[in-house]
């Protein structure tokens, strides 16, 4: 607390000049400033603020009670002390309901007159603080409020592309046109889609958009990557088990298609299906119904298949790797998808993916610089969408408020290459790499070339190389996407 500012007024000049030495005795450090009437005292108050005002009740001119009132006009939070002759009990009465804090009756006690301006001192101190606390919470509220506001329409954003299922698809691109009105016009039918394109190009959205549109969409969406589970696996996942099926089998397991059951199952590359599991998956899609293992009845499904392979399933099913009957069924509608490198859209995703990646990270990017849109065009997208996908979302993490070329140095200068790193393709260091760059790019040198050879040596089984490996059959598979390997060359050599 800075040092205390007192005001008295008195028309009495004995007592304006004793109360001030009382005062400065026995509270050090207190400023004393005195006035002989109430004019006096308001012109004063117009010049500088005070913690307490003293004032004599009974006063020529302007008496103690309207001086009170100007004070509660215009310094309503400054505490007023009353000094009260004997007998005047109606006006002291007076004074406390009109705003007084104490009064103080003549003759005056020093010790109870010092005391009691102390507490109001204290407590105008106490006031103001509270009223500090009030004002800097008032003000963060308002912040908080406007930050809500933000974040708020920025979720009303986000939320239209959760309503708006086609939203990453539709664009000012004709390939994609022609997608989403394929897309709208098999969602209410019941057909069963087979969805093909290059990996990363969106063909879980497809499919997701499909089940969004349907009068399905109240249930399940249920999605299984059919190449990333081991082909012992395979058919109790996805048609379930009986408890003591075989060995581990401690309790009843539901498949995925009774997980998915009045929904939509979406059969990620269906293409790594086993011939034994395609045949019960054609009984699936003709009948309705699936035999979980070590069950003697079959089971009523309802689920709507969504199909998609990364590799075009004519090609497999001429080169026998995929039965015919199995892809007439599930090929009753079909949807192809094209690779990025083949749209006219690239801007309009990568500026979809903002606000997105913006919201996901907590570091709002407002938009993508020319130069950068150029690096963003000549590059060849192998990754496809999922790629560009992926460059946004990192390259808000190194921009601020837009993204630059530099920002898009995981892309080559030239777009000829498809992954920054050579270690993460496998290939040989350039010379100017450093040795832990040397060393790390061998290591995946040898990582692909291995991984090769034990597909060759199994005719493309995955389960066997996992195996041989020494590895789970999900990394393996993690690998292979890593370094493009495709099992399907190698089953070709061994039908061959």
């Amino acid at each position: 607390m800075s040092q205390p500012r007192v005001l008295v007024v008195d028309d009495d000049l004995a007592l304006l000049q004793a109360l001030p030495e009382a005062l400065r005795l026995r509270m050090p450090g207190v400023t004393v400033e005195t006035a002989d009437s109430g004019a006096a005292a308001l012109d004063r108050m117009a010049a500088r603020d005070y913690d307490a005002i003293v004032t004599d009740i009974k006063m020529p001119g302007m008496d103690g009670l309207e001086l009170l009132a100007e004070i509660r006009t215009q310094r309503p939070d400054t505490p007023t002390l009353m000094i009260t002759g004997h007998g005047e009990h109606d006006l002291v009465v007076q004074a406390l309901r009109s705003g007084a804090y104490d009064f103080i009756p003549k003759p005056i006690d020093r010790d109870y007159f010092v005391a009691s301006l102390r507490r109001a001192i204290e407590m105008r101190e106490l006031s103001r603080r509270v009223k500090e606390q009030q004002v800097a919470l008032e003000r963060h509220l308002n912040e908080l409020e406007a930050i809500v506001e933000e974040r708020t329409r920025e979720l009303r954003d986000t939320n239209k592309v959760i309503e708006s299922p086609l939203r990453f698809l539709m664009g000012p691109s004709g390939q994609m046109e022609k997608i989403v009105q394929q897309i709208k016009q098999v969602a209410d039918s019941p057909l069963t889609v087979l969805v093909e394109g290059e990996t990363g190009t969106g063909k879980e959205l497809v499919a997701r958009a499909i089940h969004q549109l349907s009068p399905r969409r109240d249930k399940p969406f249920v999605a299984v990557d059919c190449g990333a589970i081991p082909d012992t696996l395979i058919e109790s996942e996805l048609f379930g088990y009986e408890k003591g099926a075989f060995t581990g089998a401690h309790q009843r397991k539901e498949g995925q298609f009774q997980l998915a059951d009045g929904g939509s199952l979406f059969l990620d590359e269906v293409v790594n299906l086993p011939l034994p599991t395609q045949a019960k998956l054609l009984r699936a899609l003709q009948e309705r119904q699936v035999q979980p293992l070590g069950s003697k009845r079959p089971v009523r499904v309802s689920a709507r298949i969504i199909a998609a392979s990364n590799v075009p399933l004519a090609r497999e099913v001429r080169a026998g790797r995929f039965r015919q009957d199995v892809y007439f069924r599930l090929n009753e509608f079909g949807i192809t998808l094209p690779p990025l490198r083949e749209r006219d859209d690239i801007l309009h995703l990568a500026n979809e993916f903002l606000p997105e990646a913006g919201m996901e990270l907590g570091r709002p990017c407002r938009r993508i610089s020319e130069a950068a849109a150029q690096t963003l065009l000549r590059y060849h997208w192998p990754g496809n969408v999922r790629e560009l996908r992926n460059v946004i979302r990192r390259a808000i993490l190194l921009a601020s408020d837009m993204i630059e070329p530099e920002h898009l140095a995981v892309l080559p200068v030239d777009g000829s290459a498809e992954i920054a790193s050579p270690a993460h393709r496998g290939e040989p260091a350039p010379v100017e790499s450093s040795l832990k760059e040397i060393a790390e790019a061998a290591a995946a040198d040898a990582e692909r070339q291995a991984i090769r050879r034990v597909l060759e040596t199994t005719k493309g089984n995955k389960s066997e190389a996992a195996r041989l490996l020494r590895t789970d059959y999900k990394t393996l598979h993690v690998k292979m996407k890593q370094y493009g390997i495709d099992a399907g060359p190698f089953r070709e050599l061994s039908a061959s």
